[in-house]
């Protein structure tokens, strides 16, 4: 029996193929499915069935449409209110895959309805658990996506749920989780590629607290999550509509700048230190890397027309396969090519980038404001002294309170502070992009 991992980095889940002969099974996929059938046609298996662990509140799933593609029974939690027919699956519930048997677990905390699935051959043997959202590599899922009036009781359930795995399955028991490898669904950053029951007895906090400790340490812990993810419950619950991966259609430096004076939302994907040698004024710089769809998805103004900038159709690409992810659809168009040459004979503009040893140079000038865009936590953890804090999700919103004068701007790494400096700059403004890691900081002892 094989379990294949599929990774979506950016978004900081996985999804799971299991085989067995010319059998599959697959667990929380992803919105764009040709990844599934491709790893399907690969191995020359037929996928039976899909699964869901739980309603998903950072990604629109693809479960619904992968099931209707293959031919595949369409698993979902019993007590979800869903839109689409489906087989509900409660605890206890077995779903029989031929030599692929997965034996359901209700498991709430995550959300209500929770379940996670016990992987066993047709002999008993057990072979792995898949945990969604529940038991993750060295945490548990976060608690608070449903609402404040809930979160109490669901971490009360998580810490159940997690000791109900520990005490029911082998220590050797590999744990398979969707969440934890980066995701705003992990309530403390996971660690490790791979992890056993055996394992997590030794590292998750929900089997080495007593049940009052990890409750209060949880809900104490929370960092702030993506604006974007009260809108993917919605659509899950509703049924996602059938993916579209096709490029948007191309717009020419005129209509370009013609959607930037109206104030549109034009994201620039290059690179950071590209986007800051030289840009249109009022465009925004996400960079297409890692965190991208994340952050933007956080920050864009939800339904709002969207036109991209980059230098290649293969970053247009990639781009658009990240935003579906997350049930962004349609956009508005996009250029690519030369900035230069999208300018429209227009000027661009450039700000400057530094390093952390740069601004302990420069951190006497009193018409200096250093602006740290991490969390509240973060910050809290440690900052630089006299730093004003305001985190990168709160940043449009909250302009107004970045004093005037030179600003330099910096997070953890140079990513969502290079976002911030796109936003900062326009006429008027001098923004400085910190793009340097904060333990350069921390060693060159301006924190405090």
């Amino acid at each position: 029996m094989e379990v294949s991992i599929i990774e979506t980095s950016g978004l900081g889940d996985r999804s799971y193929l299991v085989d067995h002969g010319d059998t599959a099974v697959v667990i929380d996929p992803q919105r764009d499915i040709d990844r599934v059938l491709t790893l399907a046609r690969d191995r020359g298996v037929t996928i039976t069935h899909v699964l869901e662990t739980h309603i998903h509140n950072d990604y629109v799933t693809g479960g619904l449409e992968l099931a209707r593609t293959v031919g595949a029974e369409y698993v979902v939690p019993a007590g979800d209110d869903v839109a689409y027919d489906r087989r509900p699956v409660g605890d206890g519930d077995v779903i029989d895959a031929g030599p692929i048997q997965l034996h359901g677990m209700h498991t709430p905390g995550h959300t209500h309805h929770h379940v996670s699935y016990v992987l066993r051959d047709t002999t008993g043997n057990t072979h792995g658990v898949f945990t969604g959202g529940s038991m993750l590599h060295g945490t548990t899922g976060r608690t608070d996506l449903l609402g404040a009036e809930h979160t109490e009781a669901l971490t009360h359930a998580q810490y159940h749920s997690a000791r109900r795995l520990a005490e029911e399955l082998p220590a050797d028991t590999r744990l398979f989780p969707t969440h934890g490898f980066g995701s705003f669904c992990s309530a403390t950053p996971a660690s490790g590629d791979n992890s056993t029951i055996a394992d997590e007895l030794v590292t998750n906090p929900a089997l080495t607290q007593d049940e009052q400790t990890y409750v209060t340490e949880l809900l104490a812990g929370f960092s702030d999550y993506p604006a974007y993810y009260a809108h993917m419950g919605v659509i899950n619950e509703a049924g996602p509509p059938p993916v579209d991966l096709s490029l948007p259609e191309p717009v020419n430096p005129d209509e370009l700048l013609a959607r930037i004076e109206a104030g549109e939302w034009v994201v620039d994907l290059r690179n950071r230190t590209a986007f800051a040698a030289g840009h249109l004024a009022g465009t925004r710089g996400f960079e297409l890397s890692g965190s991208f769809v994340t952050y933007l998805g956080w920050l864009y103004d939800w339904g709002e027309p969207l036109t991209l900038i980059a230098e290649n159709t293969d970053q247009i690409a990639q781009a658009r396969r990240e935003l579906v992810r997350i049930g962004i659809d349609e956009l508005a168009g996009a250029a690519v090519g030369d900035v230069d040459n999208l300018s429209a004979g227009t000027e661009l503009r450039s700000y400057r980038v530094g390093s952390f040893a740069e601004l302990a140079d420069a951190m006497d000038s009193e018409d200096l404001t250093i602006l740290d865009v991490r969390q509240h936590k973060e910050y809290e953890t440690s900052h630089i002294r006299g730093a004003l804090n305001i985190p990168l999700h709160e940043l449009i919103g909250r302009m107004s309170d970045v004093p005037e004068g030179e600003v330099w701007v910096h997070c953890a790494s140079g990513y969502r502070s290079s976002i911030a400096a796109s936003l900062i700059d326009r006429p008027g403004r001098t923004v400085v992009l910190v793009d340097d890691e904060y333990e350069s900081a921390e060693k060159l002892q301006i924190t405090g």
